[in-house]
């Protein structure tokens, strides 16, 4: 099949860069150097990452390249979780293990069924996807969690002065948090197919590939993101109380942001 985009067409897609800047220095909004660098950088982090991929889902190429690939990805977004939400205590390796959990259930359901078969092409960006939009999750849920048991702590602590265990005190401002972090992709869902066409059904189709298949694809990609949406979002909330309540049910100490920053 001939290439879909050619070098030219790239270069004259940039076009569309310079309108969205041009728009920021007519309106004055002092954007336009971060529009340009945001193009520009994420052009070459693609072009790079095209490059890795055509070496690494090569089919003649084993499939643990694959698997490292996906493991980088997963200590990358555990990194980006950290710095995106310094306020929570040691995010990092929680936000790691519950990508891991999340992997294991949904890369196991699509693998381990024969949904897709298990080869490069087909895991590093199924991981990807996965990763992507959990990491969102996380860091918003995490953010909100603290932010409510920081916010009502006198709540918090009338429930541990009447007696209750710190997870049990938790469960109110857990499930704030959970509904939080949920809600954008439960709604994403919703609307998907009627308001916005997603990317990968809009790639298929691009590619060719009859609108019918390319729905089913969707399908499945779908609910792919909720379900790991859903659990990295769980095991995140439930290892963070475990973490922010001291063994004999204390509340710990949690600054705010502009703290942690400093």
């Amino acid at each position: 099949m001939d290439d879909l985009v050619t070098l030219g067409g790239l270069v004259t897609s940039m076009a569309l860069v310079a309108v969205a800047a041009a728009i920021s220095l007519w309106r004055r909004l002092g954007l336009e150097r971060q529009i340009v660098w945001a193009a520009a950088r994420a052009l070459t982090q693609l072009l790079l990452v095209g490059a890795a991929l055509t070496l690494i889902i090569d089919p003649g190429q084993p499939l643990v390249w694959s698997w490292l690939w996906v493991a980088a990805m997963v200590l990358y977004a555990g990194d980006v979780a950290r710095r995106r939400a310094p306020e929570v205590p040691r995010i990092m390796p929680l936000a790691i293990a519950a990508f891991g959990c999340a992997a294991v259930v949904t890369l196991g359901v699509l693998f381990g069924t024969g949904v897709f078969p298990l080869e490069g092409r087909t895991l590093v960006p199924i991981a990807g996807m996965m990763v992507g939009n959990s990491m969102t999750a996380t860091v918003l849920g995490a953010r909100r969690l603290v932010e409510e048991l920081r916010d009502k702590r006198d709540e918090v602590e009338a429930r541990l002065a009447l007696g209750q265990p710190g997870r049990r005190a938790a469960v109110p401002y857990v499930r704030s948090a959970l509904r939080s972090a949920l809600l954008p992709q439960i709604e994403t869902t919703k609307a998907t197919g009627l308001v916005f066409l997603p990317g990968a059904m809009t790639g298929l189709i691009l590619a060719g590939v009859p609108p019918v298949q390319a729905v089913l694809v969707q399908a499945v990609v779908m609910f792919l993101i909720l379900a790991s949406v859903t659990t990295t979002a769980v095991v995140v909330a439930l290892g963070l109380v475990r973490r922010l309540f001291t063994a004999d049910h204390r509340l710990l100490a949690l600054p705010r942001p502009a703290e942690s920053a400093a």
